[in-house]
């Protein structure tokens, strides 16, 4: 009962930690007109800050990770804290805009790679029944984040100004994450069961992989890589570009806007529905309808011109890729076990996040170059479809006389 317990309070710091990194993070959209306006930089300027972010986060990401295995999360995530707290304080007061892209974009965007694969990582390790429930709701986090923390910078901006707002939310942000931090702990060791984890679908690694490093040579590796990059890169051109779409169908800036708050509250509803699923049917099997789901949710947009036609689509592709993105984390501990989560989780978060760079820059390019975006969601949807083909490739568990062979750890 201890353990169980204590497994929901990992769940529960690891969605308030999401939240307020991953929103502290995101938050740079609103900060654009305001530092503009002061300092004069150009807004591709301010926004290289995000694109910077992004690729360190990535590459951060595996390194963390890899370091996760070895320490734990509770050290990572730590000094995670203290990072993005010294990179936003550092954006703030610096008149230098290559000072600003290496605070926001370097710094900041490596402390952000420290808080999905390393937290998703600890939670798998304590939980074997709800085990796609309890990563589904730690994701929830970066979904509120942009309900909570852009609007509440937006407050802070007009009250203050931009840099006070970005040194508040710095100050804050250390402040809710460092003590958050030692809330965080290692899952205790339990000895293996010969059954397979409730809802297990696919067949563990045999023989285990010995070293972290290892599991990243193995097809199945590259299964899962593979997918979550296809995967990424199918909804991510969609996600940038709809807003733009629905305004050349004539929809209102404000209204066409407002498509992307849709995708996002439908996303939480999907985080939970499909972990319910997961645990019940199978992490593979929701895995992959629910890529079919956002494939088909992406060609539909072809079709729409009015509003209401966009916010029913948004709530079909923020469902499906709102609750398909946790699942990784319970395929990859269900098929390696939870000694080299981290290297693994990180690694495929990596290859997730160049998979999302080539999105919008692809169909920025699709668009000048044949004047449409169709032909962005074409292309995405057969994206969509090819990763749920790459998922079909993990096997499942073998069986002997009725019963599967593989093993799993026990757990709560």
């Amino acid at each position: 009962m201890t353990r169980l317990h204590y497994g929901w309070v990992i769940v529960a710091t690891g969605a308030v930690m999401t939240c307020v990194a991953m929103g502290a993070m995101f938050a740079l959209p609103v900060y654009l007109q305001p530092i503009a306006d002061e300092t004069g930089w150009t807004r591709a300027g301010i926004s290289m800050a995000m694109t910077i972010g992004f690729v360190v986060m990535g590459v951060a990401g595996f390194l963390w990770g890899t370091l996760t295995d070895r320490i734990g999360a509770r050290p990572v995530v730590l000094i995670a804290a203290f990072i993005l707290g010294g990179g936003l304080y550092l954006a703030s007061t610096t008149s230098d805009l290559v000072v600003f892209q290496i605070a926001y974009g370097g710094l900041v965007g490596m402390a952000g790679g420290a808080f999905f694969a390393p937290l998703m990582a600890t939670t798998v390790g304590w939980f074997d029944k709800h085990r796609s429930l309890a990563v589904s709701l730690v994701s929830l986090g970066a979904g509120v984040a942009p309900m909570v923390m852009t609007p509440f910078a937006s407050v802070l901006i007009e009250t203050f100004g931009w840099r006070s707002a970005m040194s508040m939310t710095a100050i804050g942000a250390t402040v809710i994450l460092v003590p958050a931090s030692f809330l965080i702990r290692r899952a205790p060791q339990t000895a293996p069961s010969a059954e397979p984890a409730p809802g297990q679908d696919v067949a563990p690694h045999q023989p285990a992989p010995a070293t972290a490093f290892a599991a990243l040579r193995t097809p199945q590796f590259i299964v899962l890589a593979a997918t979550f990059f296809l995967c990424c890169a199918a909804h991510s051109g969609p996600i940038f570009h709809t807003v733009s779409y629905a305004m050349l169908c004539g929809i209102p800036a404000l209204a066409a806007a407002s498509i992307y708050s849709v995708e996002g509250l439908a996303g939480l509803f999907g985080r939970v529905i499909f972990g319910l699923a997961a645990d019940r049917l199978g992490v593979k099997k929701v895995i992959i309808a629910g890529l079919a789901l956002q494939s088909v949710g992406i060609y539909a947009y072809i079709y729409v011109t009015q509003l209401t036609d966009f916010y029913m689509l948004a709530v079909v592709l923020g469902m499906a890729y709102g609750g398909v993105m946790p699942l990784y984390a319970v395929l990859a501990r269900d098929y390696f076990g939870a000694h080299v989560m981290g290297t693994v989780l990180g690694a495929a978060t990596m290859t997730s996040s160049i998979g999302m760079a080539f999105g919008p820059v692809g169909g920025g390019w699709l668009y000048d170059t044949y004047g449409s975006y169709h032909f962005l969601y074409l292309a995405s949807a057969a994206i969509g479809i090819a990763a749920a083909i790459m998922a079909l490739a993990f096997p499942p568990p073998r069986q002997v006389g009725g019963s599967p062979t593989a093993t799993a750890p026990a757990s709560a």
